[in-house]
């Protein structure tokens, strides 16, 4: 949609001249003559940008800048005043312009105002937006499930954020979140900021894994003018973005070793340095961590500083898998079965018996993520009122050959298994030798297939099977 830009010029020949040149470039322009016809049409036009001349017979300029302020102090405004009058353009600005050209005017300069405004005011409204929707997001509420192990989760962040609000000086410890990929990492992140004290100040948000390291080095620490051949302008880097707040960088594993002693500096000594600038200054920001990767095992090879990984380790919280969540993915499933419901606008749509009972038994390596995808699919392809294992697409290939690896790997030899080519076969031995094994102690077996102890005793049920 055409941004409307509202004309308040009584030169016809100017007015029309901008009026031309704006429309020549997609936006919808409208001309008024005086500052009485503003306020005339103002309810029925409802202008984007009002660019309004000083000098106007009957009220000036300053005074429409009032009234359209008093109507909606979103709109933008800009005055326009000839030269000599610069204390004019100071008065406007007092009274609540956004900017002021000095005429003659140049068109594209009038252009390049308007781009800054328009797209300012897009950012500010897609920025509320966005701490609106991370706010909802960001509770435990959003952490779904009643099992031991989410609850465990839940109670450790309650203790953290218990013993942060207690603090009487500087930012709260950095958090290391560590899990697989899939099981809700952000939103622990999101939790630690939008229940604890900093939750009236920024939450940014940063995957290390998706940016190129020169480019992640001036995302993070901003530029200088001329710090580089296309810095044009000054940046402002997301560590200063964050001030008083919380930064959160997902996927840290993947952090450039030269970035890595940039960030060990930030969280030693409190500050950062823009590239290009000789000028350190204090840095007041929370950070959490983030990664499915093994730190240790990538500080032993020298991929990752341990003097940093320190740093980011002052508290850790892990976040189990969903197939250690016994009990939880019927809640899950249900869960964003309602949401993708609403969302495709769908009627009654509900799982069948035995798609409920094929998402409790599968092994789910891609965690929450796999699930929500799994039954965002089944929702858009659905034809009927109920979903059937076959609408829900799960691999069981993938879920029996990752239980076979499992077993394998503890010494047991699933030669028979492997061999025999009917799934249902195969599958009953892989839980006979799980079993017996670990002398029919079901949570050891189930942690031993990878799975839910709920998933092992519906195929126990299933299979009839019996200890001997």
């Amino acid at each position: 949609m055409s941004a409307a830009i509202l004309i308040v010029e009584d030169e016809a020949i100017l007015a029309k001249n901008i009026a031309t040149y704006l429309t020549r470039h997609g936006y919808a322009a409208v001309i008024a003559g005086s500052g009485e016809e503003v306020l005339q049409r103002l309810d029925e036009l409802r202008p984007d940008v009002v660019l309004a001349d000083y000098a106007l017979p009957g009220i000036n300029g300053v005074e429409v800048l009032r009234r359209v302020k008093a109507f909606d102090v979103g709109i933008p405004f800009v005055l326009m005043t000839g030269h000599g009058s610069e204390k004019v353009a100071v008065e406007a600005m007092k009274a609540g312009a956004n900017d002021y050209l000095i005429k003659p005017v140049v068109l594209s300069e009038v252009k390049l105002l308007l781009e800054k405004l328009l797209g300012q005011e897009r950012l500010e409204g897609e920025l509320g937006y966005h701490r609106r929707r991370m706010a909802a997001e960001g509770n435990l509420d959003g952490l779904i499930g009643k099992s031991p192990a989410l609850q465990n989760l839940k109670d450790s962040i309650r203790q953290l954020l218990a013993a942060e609000a207690g603090m009487v000086d500087g930012p709260p410890p950095a958090v290391l979140i560590t899990g697989e990929t899939g099981t809700g990492k952000e939103l622990v992140a999101r939790a630690l900021h939008f229940e604890g004290v900093r939750k009236d100040h920024p939450f940014v948000e940063l995957n290390c894994s998706t940016i190129p390291a020169d480019l992640l080095e001036a995302e993070l620490f901003g530029y200088e003018r001329g710090a580089f051949t296309d810095a044009r302008q000054r940046k402002l880097g997301l560590i200063e973005a964050a001030e008083n707040g919380t930064l959160f960088l997902d996927e840290i594993g993947d952090l450039d070793l030269r970035l890595q002693v940039k960030l060990l500096k930030l969280l030693e000594d409190k500050i950062v340095r823009r590239l290009g600038s000789v000028r350190e200054q204090k840095a007041n920001v929370r950070v959490i961590a983030a990664t499915n990767r093994d730190l240790e095992a990538a500080v032993r090879k020298g991929e990752f500083r341990a003097d940093l990984l320190f740093r980011l380790n002052i508290v850790h919280i892990h976040v189990p898998p969903l197939r250690e969540r016994a009990g939880d993915v019927a809640l899950l499933a249900d869960h964003y079965l309602a949401a993708h419901r609403r969302r495709y606008q769908k009627g009654p749509l509900a799982l069948s018996a035995e798609a409920r009972a094929a998402m409790v038994e599968y092994y789910w390596t891609g965690n929450v993520r796999e699930l929500k995808n799994v039954l965002e699919q089944a929702v858009i392809m659905a034809r009927g009122s109920a979903i059937a294992p076959e609408d829900l697409r799960l691999s069981t290939t993938l879920r029996l050959q990752t239980t076979a690896a499992v077993i394998d790997s503890a010494g047991s030899t699933v030669a028979g298994a492997a061999d025999e080519l009917n799934v249902v076969i195969a599958e009953r031995e892989l839980l006979v030798r799980a079993l017996a094994q670990t002398e029919w102690n079901v949570t050891r077996a189930a942690r031993l297939l990878g799975i839910s102890r709920d998933a092992l005793r519906y195929r126990i049920d299933k299979f009839n099977l019996k200890l001997q």
